[in-house]
């Protein structure tokens, strides 16, 4: 039976523990969309997890939608990264980067002046965003890719993957959930194709296959993951049919031999988004979402995750798996220093003590 402490492989990624720190955009990053010491010292602080995912990075200036968001597409961020991964790896941690292109969940004042917005159609994301000063405004309407651009656009995903091994991560994780580019190829309502692209959900899953195809030739399937969260409406996502999109997106993937599969666990009407893994995939699983610790032994003394995934508790509680493990109550995050860091700043972000500190 699996216990919440015991080691794990996913994939090549070889885990101390089961207990992930899922990705949370912190809005800390650089001038430059490079790491900062004060990020490298939030990731070190939490090395104990038995993988780190980090915050959604943008593979290219387009992907980048967020105020203060980090980049894996130039030297200075891969410098940077390369700084946050000694950090994690001295403490003995596995760390793996999320990438994160939003697609048209974009506000122009939070990009490079010469950074598109591109979307699989010209349909403007209908949440609203914060821009640089916090203030939620309307996302820029997108320009359709050409069928011929999408190619270029899953190199510079390859291409990031490449440059997040160049800089010691241990590997990448495809955001494929919360209404961002590869979700709004997905998606029935954001997708109007009528190319190969679009259409049929075989066709509307091929961006995404083929984005991980990519990932996996360019490091090495092992140490490629994927994030998904069936039947998410946040940045406007209203799929027909999501069961059917994400298991025919499962089934077409799990020949790749990925190293896992993270789920967002929402409630759905008409089916189970754990069950639909299951029985669509074939590799390891990490559970996310509204995990207490015993939730999560039970889920995987069950055998229906290998891993589970933690995301709010982790922002105050750097040592939560010494906590889980010694029954230490949890200290609560300041709600309002979430994403106001800026610079060095380390307010609400890498000043919480440890257990006992």
């Amino acid at each position: 039976m699996a216990d919440i402490f015991s080691s794990v492989r996913l994939g090549a990624l070889d885990l101390a523990n089961r207990i992930v720190m899922a990705p949370m955009t912190r809005d800390r990053a650089g001038p430059r969309d490079e790491p900062t010491p004060a990020m490298v010292d939030y990731y070190r602080q939490r090395a104990g997890a038995g993988l780190i995912v980090t915050e959604g990075t943008q593979p290219s200036p387009a992907g980048k939608g967020y105020w203060r968001t980090p980049g894996i597409h130039s030297e200075a961020q891969v410098d940077g990264w390369r700084r946050v991964a000694d950090a994690v790896h001295g403490e003995g941690g596995r760390i793996v980067m999320q990438l994160m292109h939003v697609g048209r969940a974009a506000v122009r004042a939070n990009k490079a002046a010469d950074a598109e917005t591109i979307a699989p159609s010209a349909i403007a994301c209908p949440d609203l965003i914060p821009g640089p000063d916090g203030v939620p405004q309307p996302p820029e309407m997108p320009r359709a890719l050409a069928t011929g651009e999408i190619a270029g656009v899953i190199e510079e995903y390859a291409t990031a993957a490449r440059n997040a091994r160049r800089a010691g991560l241990d590997g990448v994780e495809l955001h494929c959930a919360s209404g961002y580019l590869p979700m709004q190829f997905l998606s029935s309502n954001s997708n109007l194709r009528t190319d190969r692209y679009g259409g049929p959900v075989e066709n509307r899953i091929r961006f995404a296959v083929e984005t991980l195809e990519a990932l996996a030739a360019a490091i090495g399937a092992g140490r490629v993951g994927l994030r998904i969260c069936p039947g998410v409406a946040f940045n406007g996502m209203a799929d027909a049919d999501p069961a059917e999109t994400h298991a025919a997106l499962l089934r077409a993937v799990d020949r790749l031999g990925l190293a896992y599969a993270h789920l967002i666990h929402i409630p759905n009407d008409g089916f189970d988004a754990l069950d639909l893994v299951r029985a669509n995939w074939s590799g390891p699983v990490i559970e996310n979402n509204g995990l207490t610790p015993d939730k999560a032994r039970a889920l995987l003394a069950e055998g229906r995750a290998d891993a589970v995934s933690f995301g709010h508790a982790f922002i105050a509680n750097p040592d939560l798996v010494e906590r889980f493990r010694n029954g230490v109550p949890l200290a609560k995050a300041d709600r309002a220093t979430f994403y106001t860091g800026q610079g060095d700043d380390r307010r609400g972000y890498c000043d919480y003590p440890a257990w006992g500190g």
